[in-house]
């Protein structure tokens, strides 16, 4: 077998005849929304559609000419982008399904996913516009800064301006977590048929597919703040006297982060509660008491846990990393924006402008690092000399030289000024810092999930001796994973601060001021190749249904192996990605905090700079942050189990009232596949109400400790600040609550990803053989294990980042209400 992988060939594959189940239960259909989309464009000619089209970016580069030179860059690069994915689709589609059996499975797979995805962003896209009618009556009724009296723009203008650019970003969001399922269920069925043929072809096509969904999903976040900079620019007449200044523009922009981050929260939760419920229920039934394989056809959760692979680490994780992206620019050219005003810079625009530069020439080096990743013989091999993960590994390491390199020249362009000549070479640095940061968090959390580790092999190990040790070595190792990532973040922080603060730029007043916006540089560093890192994330879910289509259409044991080592490696791909995701959203939720507190004291005409947590009021709302990131977890997690309570008993019913399930060689009775599809959907529906509105409302409540009425009526915080002569109390509280959910949050987060992860792989290794191999006691234990940290690692994990994230956004957006 290691000489077939070597040579990336497993010889001609033999045909047999088998007599499989349908899978399907009904003909397919894609989401209407685009089905109807698309037969509207049909039936417009296509010279006529071309036309459009050539008219449409004409009137892009033509609004963005009159903005800045910059623009028609970042338009240009995102365009090519598109085309590049487009080249990547028709590669990935052009290659073959393989025999009937698995196109099959790989329909039912698409159907339950894109139906789960219509009805989920509908309910989605429901209380996406009634948060729009909150904040639109908000903005109404709330007071204008002295930067909106002064440039004319009033309540009205601005309301619906925040409201358009919230719908925006949500309207994106949902197409960014659509793109990432699409292509993973198209994907999965042709790497499992590459795999039949060579292991080199399989990894090639998992990566080409993730790579598509990667760049459309970073374009589209560069090109959708790129477009509302642009528009707003030249409809508010910028810079023109009497009308909005440039560095006030990005204010405008909050909310399209807003409206991102709320959906990929309830995408996150939604996603993470169907893929972790159907996968735990189907291993405790299947693997443990019926003591089958994963994946196998005569499971009945067996399509829904494949379901969930697309909806919730495809889709979700599309609109996660979309939304990390937009709201790192935002924070960055906000504080670019500011430090520009009080530096007195003559042109403000290169250091706004800087995060789109560097996210567009991220799209670039990150297309040449998917490139590099060829189907050649050779050294590139999958085999006994170098794993998927070493060439993966390549392509990151050819990925972040270039980010080195592009970078600087980025920072050299855009933030060169007069005042001070060198202050460029120190962001440089600043940037440095981050990609090294990046770096950082990528192996450690690879040491930490990866069972060619230590930690992994030992927690393995402990398997050995029972369920009970596996999951205290689980949590031991997840406790002690935080460690090295929050030294590394410290070190970052502090190191992009000073070199900021010593960059040479100062003040009116000849103080140095440079320190957050180095923070912020460090930030758009750590995310300078986020495609690539969403391309090895992606690679994951679509090697793990690989593997299930693979198992389910009784594919020689052969084959199986390579669909195992490239899944071993997608789950340690996807521990990385959210180890990555958690270091930049510490890094972003801090640029925002920031934010919001300059934007608290211009509405308060009072300096906000300090949070004194001595004040008890302050303290109690850092408890109340620290009890949030606790309580979400926990229904998150609650979520996972009560809709896996279901699962797990439609599962034993079918096998006790269907005993000819478990009769493999005639199929004269299946097992209803649809039954459990639709306990999961339905279930994690329901479920992600709750922890979802718990994040929206608790800034609120926090703030006015009761959601404010028409009238604006003031209660308990904001009362109290009033008569003891504090009028920043409720915004001192909110601003408590945010630093102690947002440092509970990475910790939290930290642990789950890693403890889940380190599961899951010490499971993957027992069933290469070690330890006694499948089926052993020891696997039983492992398999205990791995169920424990499926809600940790794919529900509650994932969704913390993003939640810190929305906390920032939402305070930053509702500022005014805390006055």
């Amino acid at each position: 077998m290691d000489d077939d992988m070597e040579g990336g060939s497993l010889g001609p594959y033999q045909e047999r005849p088998r007599t499989f189940p349908n899978m399907r239960t009904k003909p397919y259909t894609p989401l209407v929304m685009f089905t109807w989309i698309f037969r509207l464009l049909m039936r417009i000619n296509s010279r006529v559609l071309l036309v459009l089209l050539i008219l449409g970016l004409g009137v892009l580069f033509y609004i963005g000419a009159i903005t800045s030179p910059t623009i028609v860059f970042v338009y240009t690069v995102c365009i090519v982008s598109f085309f590049v994915s487009i080249y990547l689709t028709k590669w990935v589609l052009s290659k073959d399904e393989g025999p009937p059996e698995m196109v099959q499975i790989s329909e039912a797979i698409r159907d339950g996913a894109e139906g789960f995805f219509r009805t989920q962003y509908g309910t989605i896209s429901k209380m996406a516009v009634l948060l729009g009618l909150v904040i639109l009556i908000i903005y109404l009724l709330r007071s204008t800064s002295p930067q909106q009296e002064s440039s004319g723009l009033g309540r009205a203008a601005t309301a619906y301006i925040t409201v358009a650019s919230f719908l925006l970003g949500a309207i994106c969001s949902g197409i960014a977590g659509y793109v990432g399922m699409w292509v993973s269920v198209r994907a999965n069925v042709r790497v499992s048929s590459a795999a039949r043929r060579s292991a080199r072809e399989a990894l090639q096509i998992a990566v080409r597919a993730g790579g598509f969904s990667a760049l459309v999903v970073v374009g589209m976040a560069v090109l959708g703040i790129a477009i509302l900079y642009s528009t707003f620019y030249v409809w508010l007449g910028v810079d023109s006297t009497g009308s909005t200044k440039i560095t006030d523009l990005p204010l405008l922009l909050v909310g399209y982060g807003f409206g991102a981050s709320f959906v990929a929260l309830f995408a996150q939760l939604g996603g993470g509660i169907y893929t972790k419920a159907a996968d735990v229920g189907a291993d405790l039934v299947g693997k443990v008491e019926q003591g089958i394989p994963e994946d196998d056809p005569r499971n009945p959760a067996v399509i829904a846990d494949l379901v969930g692979d697309n909806v919730g680490d495809c889709a979700a994780r599309g609109a996660d990393l979309f939304e990390s992206i937009a709201a790192e620019i935002i924070s960055a050219m906000i504080l670019g924006g500011t430090m520009a005003q009080r530096c007195k810079i003559e042109d403000p625009s290169g250091f706004i402008l800087f995060p789109l530069v560097v996210h567009s020439f991220d799209l670039v080096i990150s297309s040449v690092g998917i490139f590099s990743i060829r189907n050649t013989r050779g050294s590139g091999a999958i085999g006994v000399l170098e794993d998927p993960m070493a060439i993966l590994q390549k392509g990151y390491s050819v990925t972040i030289l270039l980010a080195v390199v592009t970078f600087g020249l980025s920072t050299r362009w855009m933030l060169y000024t007069e005042q001070a000549p060198s202050a460029w070479l120190n962001f440089a640095l600043c940037g440095l810092v981050g990609i090294i940061t990046a770096y950082l968090f990528v192996c450690i959390t690879k040491y930490y999930t990866d069972y060619k580790h230590e930690p992994v092999r030992t927690l393995a190990l402990a398997s050995s001796t029972g369920h009970g040790t596996n999951i205290i070595a689980g949590v031991s190792l997840g406790l002690e994973s935080t460690a090295l990532p929050v030294l590394v973040i410290s070190v970052s922080i502090v190191s992009a601060y000073w070199l900021g603060q010593t960059s040479g730029l100062v003040d009116e007043s000849g103080s140095p001021t440079g320190g957050l916006f180095g923070t912020a540089v460090a930030t758009m560093g750590m995310l300078s190749t986020a495609a690539y890192v969403l391309t090895m994330d992606m690679f994951g879910p679509i090697a793990d249904n690989a593997g299930g289509i693979v198992e389910m259409s009784q594919q020689p044991e052969s084959v199986r192996e390579i669909t195992d080592v490239l899944d071993a490696v997608g789950n340690t791909t996807k521990a990385t990605t959210k180890g990555f995701a958690i270091g930049s959203a510490a890094l972003a939720s801090f640029l925002l905090f920031s934010a919001y507190m300059d934007e608290v004291g211009s509405f308060a005409h009072i300096k906000f700079h300090q949070v004194d947590i001595a004040i008890p009021e302050v303290f109690i709302g850092g408890l109340l942050g620290s009890m949030l990131i606790f309580l979400f977890s926990a229904w998150a997690c609650a979520a996972v189990g009560r809709t896996a309570q279901e699962v797990v008993n439609e599962v034993r019913r079918q096998f006790i009232e269907r005993p000819g399930i478990m009769v493999r060689t005639d199929y004269k009775e299946k097992p209803d596949y649809g039954r459990c599809v639709s306990i999961v959907a339905s279930a994690s529906l329901r479920e992600m109400i709750k922890p979802g509105a718990l994040a929206i409302i608790s800034p609120i409540v926090v703030g006015n400790f009761l959601l404010p009425s028409l009238l604006r009526s003031s209660i308990v915080f904001r009362v109290l600040g009033y008569y003891t002569g504090q009028p920043l109390l409720g915004a001192k509280v909110v601003a408590s609550m945010l630093m102690f959910a947002t440092v509970s949050g990475i910790l939290m987060a930290l642990f789950l990803n890693t403890a889940g992860g380190a599961w899951d792989n010490a499971k993957k290794y027992i069933e290469t053989g070690a330890l006694g191999g499948k089926g052993s006691e020891c696997h039983k234990a492992a398999v205990t294990g791995d169920t424990v940290g499926d809600p940790f690692k794919d529900t509650a994990g994932p969704s913390l980042h993003v939640l810190i994230k929305m906390l920032a956004t939402i305070t930053l957006v509702m500022a005014p209400v805390f006055l």
